[in-house]
This record gives C-alpha cells, structure tokens and sequence, in this order.
C-alpha cells in the first residue's frame, strides 16, 4: 500500500523548511532508511531518510519549495502499484525560487572559478579568522583565491597555501637609518567601502533564539579554576599508539566527565516547560561546532553511558558532516545540556549564552601554564578555567557550584571517567 513521505519536524521550533534537492528520483527504488532528500532547516542542511520502502511513485514539492512541517512531499509506492485518489496528493508545490547553493551547503559545492588578478587587500574578503592565520604565517591574502560564499578567503583556503607555499610572504618594510626623517603619512589608497551582507538562515535562527535566551533565563554564573596536569597527562598516555584521526581531544574528556557529573544534578540536565521543570532521563550533551556561517550545536546522546572513544568517533563524524553541511536529523536534536570550548583559539575565559530550552551551558577555556602555590613553593602549574551559564528559574549558584565541584573532580582524577 503506498505511503505519504511528510516534510518532517526537524527541531522543536520548526515550522518549515526548504527542499533542497531530491536524492531520489520519481520511479526509482527507495529502500527504508535511505537518505531521499535534502532539506534546509534554519540551522543546517539535513539529510532525511525515507521511512518506506518501495518506488518513489510522485515528488509533491518540487527542488527549492519551502514546504510546512507535516506537509507531504513524496509518495512511495510498492513496484507495479498504481495510485488513485490518495489523500494530500495535489500537484506539486512549486518552488519559490530557482534552487541555488546554500550557505550551509558543502564546500565540495562551490563551483571552480578562474584565479583573478592580485586584488588590493583594502577589498579583500576574509574571516577574522584567516586574517590572523594569515598574518601569522606571513601570507599576502591578495594572492590567495577564497572558496567560501562569495568569494570570501576561510580557514582551510590559509591551510592549502601553507601546505603548497602558493601564497606570497610578506616582505618586511626596510626601517629607516636613524638620521633619516620620517616620511609624512599620506593615505595608500581608497577608504575600504561599506558592505551590505544579507543575513542568512543561520545566522537569523542564533541571534533570534540567543536573545530569546537572555531576555526570558535568568542567567547567572559560576567559574571554576582546575588543576589541568593530570587530564593533559591522562590524554597524552591514551593517545600514544593511536592514529591521529582516532586521537582524544580534551573536549571529549570534558563532555564525558560533564555528562558523569550530570548524573548527579538532574536540576541541571533539565528544562523548563510551563510550570513544569522537565528533568531528563538520558544524558545528551549538545557540542557547539564553529561553521563559517555561525553555530551549529551537534548532539552526544548517552555520552554517560559511552566510553571515551566512542564519544571521540561520534563528535568527530557530526562535526565533519556540519562543517560539509551534511547534518542528519539525530545529530543536531535531543540536547539537555551544551558546551562550548573556545580553548583552542587562547581564550582565557568567557561565558556562554543558555541554549534554550536547556537549563544550562559550560564553556571552557584554555589549558595553560602559570605560577602556582604548592606546599609554600612557587612551582610550574597546568590551569583551565570553566564557567557555567545556568538559568536561575531552574536551578540556583550553590547547586551550580556543587556541579562545578563534581566535574573538577572528575577532570582532575580523570581514571574515575573509566572505571
């Protein structure tokens, strides 16, 4: 008996979203489980999967129609079936406009175009991020070629020109003779102009829930300082003898002892749901993954019940697949709780915003050597500090405080996270 395939709610605050395109063409054979299309939700282009098996008999949306949630977008038959008078099989939506390249979409789909000439660096589009590569590994950004939207020069573009050398170093300017006068300053060329940048689906999405976030939770926070010695030393040994693409990273032991303390502090693995405070059974850690277009958190479901390098596997492959714009539904749902590590940039500390509807999120800082006080004498330390960012209708600081307490002790004799 044929089956209707409804545009599927892919967050609990989605009320539509863009057919991309369709992996499955009309009378070919689908299988149950097999991705059929591409949907663009306001966070990520996701894979969906069929839920029949069969013959996909009709498209009911056409590449690039915006298609409410629950809405049929195909009709799966079994093979030789003819389909008469099926309810909710209209004509197809049509889209809204032609299907482009998405802003989410992989970075394999951006199309090749021709090098042009060296470009003044007044006008030159670049993250901040490449900026400081760049800058740090004296490269002239007019001679690279950027593969980002627009043209704009990203992080892997700095990482290729360090690989082959394609770049141009910088060349230092010769310092005057000290009895040689300066020269008078005088303008190197046109005032860089004012640009216009649309907001995208992503970036519309985070800034419209993060200001949901801080004007509805009442945040408060609490910051920690551990002893990060043995952690970094626990992380060298277990990684000795794995491949680099197997290796532990500190965030995977951070979201494995986050989740162990959580177990004890149901109030913070919650969330608030009208007058009702929901605490979760399953332990899902949302991770904060940094995209050229914003933030897209991808999910650790039962990271207390997994061991560390399987947490490690599945962090790596749903980042990877968010950073390709290749998310699938189960990678970006379900969190109770998220992190945020901004250690690898040499952040020292920060705060996070609360991703609603969660009760709370940790960000995490820096691991760093400084002075410090042991026994009397001043010896070579290993610090990181974590603060938690926790809503204050939910949970109140002396519990946050016992949860940071926790999870230091996990960090800080890190053999208890594998007993």
């Amino acid at each position: 008996m044929a089956e209707i395939i409804e545009m599927p709610k892919l967050g609990f605050d989605m009320a539509e979203g863009t057919l991309v395109r369709w992996v499955i063409g009309e009378g070919e054979k689908v299988e149950k489980g097999q991705v059929l299309a591409e949907i663009e939700t306001d966070k990520a282009t996701v894979e969906v999967e069929s839920t029949a098996g069969g013959v996909l008999y009709k498209h009911m949306v056409e590449e690039g129609a915006v298609v409410p949630v629950g809405k049929p977008i195909a009709v799966i038959a079994a093979p030789g079936e003819e389909v008469k008078d099926l309810p909710g099989a209209e004509p197809a939506a049509k889209a809204v406009e032609p299907v482009e390249a998405k802003t989410t979409a992989a970075p394999e789909a951006v199309e090749e175009i021709q090098a042009p000439a060296p470009r003044e660096e007044e006008h030159i589009i670049a993250s901040p991020l490449a900026r400081r590569m760049a800058a740090e590994a004296s490269l002239d950004l007019a001679a690279l070629e950027g593969s980002g939207p627009g043209g704009r020069i990203v992080r892997r573009d700095i990482e290729k020109a360090i690989q082959t050398g394609a770049a141009k170093a910088h060349q230092a300017a010769e310092m005057p003779a000290p009895t040689t006068p300066l020269p008078i300053w005088q303008p190197t060329g046109a005032v860089r102009p004012d640009q216009r940048i649309p907001v995208d689906k992503l970036r519309a999405i985070i800034g419209k829930r993060m200001t949901e976030s801080k004007q509805q939770m009442p945040h408060f926070y609490v910051t920690s300082e551990i002893d990060a010695e043995p952690l970094m030393t626990m992380r060298k040994q277990a990684n000795e003898g794995l491949v680099e693409d197997q290796k532990l990273s500190v965030n995977d032991l951070i979201v494995k002892a986050a989740a162990l303390a959580l177990r004890q502090f149901p109030n913070i693995n919650a969330s608030l749901e009208g007058k009702e405070i929901v605490r979760h059974g399953h332990v899902n850690i949302g991770i904060a993954v940094a995209l050229e277009a914003g933030l897209m958190t991808v999910v650790c479901k039962d990271a207390d019940q997994k061991p560390l390098r399987l947490i490690s596997q599945e962090v790596k492959e749903m980042a990877a697949r968010a950073r390709q714009g290749k998310v699938r539904p189960d990678d970006i749902e379900g969190s109770t709780f998220s992190i945020s590590n901004l250690g690898m940039y040499d952040v020292e500390d920060f705060t996070a915003i609360i991703n609603p509807p969660e009760a709370a999120i940790l960000a995490i800082a820096l691991v760093k050597e400084v002075p410090v006080v042991v026994d009397g004498n001043i010896k070579v330390g290993m610090r990181m500090k974590m603060t938690i960012s926790a809503d204050h209708r939910i949970t109140d600081g002396a519990e946050a405080a016992r949860f940071m307490q926790a999870l230091a002790g996990y960090l800080e004799n890190p053999v208890r996270m594998v007993l």
